[in-house]
């Protein structure tokens, strides 16, 4: 039974856990050292450190939203943080355009619609489109009757009937129409010429959504006018501003943790350096490549970590990952079945981040947003116990 002392412990927190952790048990126990597991880490006297264990399922951590990461070695000197943009990667973003100039009959997209490649947006009846598909026309009539003055020559030359100048003369004429049917066929398929050769298509080659359109029903518009923008959300690229010094440090395949403003982090990796810097901000940049749909625009933060450089052997966490639990410094190790509490020894701080000198090895596996609700967890598992 819950007593009067632990129903005032929650606050805000409490709250939060009794919403998101409530359907599963927690048990306490203290591990005996003969028992504990190899990956305990030991205090610099040698005493075996004091474990918590918290039984946990992956459905009860995912509803109480309870991010995990894994740590790596390096100090706060061996990371470079910076602000950083999403964009669109190159081939993740197209300016749709209109190939003829005309007014615009149809419009079958609009701002926020999903679209395939090679998908019609809309078309512009154009009277450039239909004179390019008139010469098109010609073009290969004129092909067409070329290759059979020239197979009628053959034969008069072979029954020795014309001249060889004849001949050679039928033979120029045809590959010349060849040429001008192949340059009308690709001027069609440039200007994307509709079936009736009375309009222009305008057609997406990407997959993606429009992010952005500038047509309207009857408008006239220009050859080259920019009527869509098609973004693919999972080709896309981060830009991070860093100093000179630290774009020295820096190496194309380099890892890089990107934070995202929802408390999420994903593994991304430098692609490249800006050899100069920008006239305005006197910073480089570096391209991190990055799987996974993101937007656009997004500002974030990203911890890079330089593959050269010496970095010392201490790990740094998110401040929100370190608890105090019972006068200690502790982390929330994951276990296959849920999370211990490891004590650990910490050093310096800065932008929210923290090193630990001892009680983490690297590729651990830790909890870091939400780690506040395992220790409250804690709290009410020992008050239950006493």
């Amino acid at each position: 039974m819950i007593t009067q002392d632990k129903r005032l412990l929650g606050g805000v927190a409490g709250a939060v856990l009794l919403a998101a952790v409530g359907g599963f048990s927690v048990a306490r126990c203290t591990a005996d050292p003969a028992a504990d597991t190899p990956n305990a880490e030991k205090t610099e006297e040698g005493a075996e450190a004091h474990t918590d264990r918290l039984p946990m399922t992956a459905e009860a951590i995912r509803a109480a939203d309870i991010a995990v990461e894994a740590v790596r070695a390096g100090g706060l000197g061996s990371e470079i943080l910076a602000q950083a943009t999403v964009t669109a990667a190159p081939n993740g973003e197209a300016i749709v355009t209109a190939r003829a100039g005309g007014a615009v009959t149809r419009v079958f997209k609009r701002l926020g619609d999903p679209v395939k490649a090679g998908e019609t947006l809309a078309i512009v009846q154009s009277r450039d489109a239909a004179q390019i598909a008139a010469e098109k026309t010609a073009a290969d009539a004129r092909a067409v009757l070329a290759q059979r003055t020239l197979a009628r020559e053959r034969h008069l030359y072979e029954q020795k009937v014309s001249a060889r100048v004849d001949y050679e003369q039928a033979q120029a004429e045809a590959a010349v129409a060849a040429a001008e049917a192949r340059r009308a066929q690709v001027a069609a398929r440039a200007a994307n010429v509709t079936g009736d050769g009375s309009g222009a298509i305008v057609a997406s080659p990407i997959s993606g959504r429009v992010t952005a359109e500038n047509v309207s029903l009857g408008a006239f518009v220009q050859p080259e006018t920019e009527l869509f923008r098609v973004a693919d959300p999972s080709k896309v690229q981060i830009e991070a501003a860093v100093g000179p010094t630290d774009a020295q440090r820096l190496a194309p395949g380099d890892q890089a943790i990107v934070e995202l403003p929802d408390g999420r982090t994903i593994e991304a990796r430098v692609r490249a350096i800006t050899p100069g810097l920008a006239g305005d901000t006197r910073s480089a940049t570096a391209v991190l490549d990055v799987s996974g749909s993101l937007q656009p625009g997004l500002a974030v933060r990203v911890r890079l970590l330089p593959s050269g450089g010496g970095a010392p052997g201490a790990i740094v966490i998110a401040e929100d990952a370190l608890q105090s639990l019972e006068g200690r410094d502790v982390v929330f190790v994951r276990t296959k079945e849920g999370f211990r509490a490891q004590k650990v020894t910490i050093g310096q701080r800065s932008a929210g981040r923290v090193e630990i000198v001892s009680g983490l090895k690297s590729g651990q596996m830790i909890a870091t947003r939400n780690a506040f609700l395992l220790k409250a967890e804690l709290g009410k598992g020992a008050g239950e116990e006493e």
